[in-house]
C-alpha cells in the first residue's frame, strides 16, 4: 500500500511539475494538443502532451470545439495544479497542530471539488453533457493508466 501511495505522489510531483512552467508559456494558444506552442521540457511538456492527445482521441472534438476546448481545458489544469501543489506543501511539513494540517487537507480536496464543479459548466457550454463526462472520464482513465505503469516500471526495478 506504501508503494501505491509513494506513486501517487510522484504522479502528483510530475504533473505539478509539468504545470509549473505553465505560466512562463508563450500566450499563443493551439487550436490541436498536439501543436504547442510552450516551453515546457522534459516529462512534464511529454505528459502534458500524452494526456491531450487521449482526451482529444476519446472526445473526437471538431475543430469548432477544439478551438474552444482546449485554451479553457490548459486553464482548468493550470487552477487544479495550483491547489495540487498546495496541498503537496501542505502534507510536505509536520504541522504542531494536526487538526489545522487535517483542516486545510480537506479544504485543499474541497477546491478541487469546486473547480471541477465550475468548469463542468463551462465545457457544457463548448461540449454536449455526454462529453463532458467522457472528459472527465477520461482523465481518471489516464491517470489510472500512469499510475499502472509506473507501478510495473517500479517493480522492473526492484523497488
Amino acid at each position: 500500500m506504501s508503494k501505491l501511495i509513494r506513486h501517487i505522489f510522484i504522479l502528483l510531483f510530475i504533473i505539478a511539475a509539468g504545470f509549473e512552467s505553465y505560466g512562463q508559456a508563450n500566450s499563443l494558444v493551439p487550436a490541436k494538443p498536439n501543436v504547442t506552442r510552450t516551453k515546457k521540457s522534459g516529462m512534464g511538456a511529454k505528459l502534458e502532451a500524452a494526456r491531450n492527445n487521449f482526451i482529444s482521441k476519446q472526445l473526437d472534438l471538431s475543430d469548432h470545439e477544439s478551438t474552444k476546448f482546449w485554451p479553457l481545458y490548459r486553464q482548468y489544469q493550470q487552477e487544479l495544479t495550483a491547489v495540487r501543489i498546495l496541498k503537496r506543501l501542505n502534507n510536505s511539513s509536520a504541522s504542531s497542530n494536526g487538526t489545522e494540517q487535517i483542516d486545510k487537507e480537506i479544504y485543499y480536496e474541497s477546491q478541487l471539488v469546486a473547480i471541477r464543479k465550475r468548469y463542468r459548466d463551462s465545457f457544457s457550454k463548448i461540449l454536449p453533457p455526454e462529453k463532458v463526462s467522457k472528459l472527465y472520464k477520461s482523465e481518471q482513465e489516464f491517470n489510472d493508466e500512469l499510475i499502472k505503469q509506473l507501478s510495473e516500471r517500479s517493480e522492473r526495478a526492484g523497488n
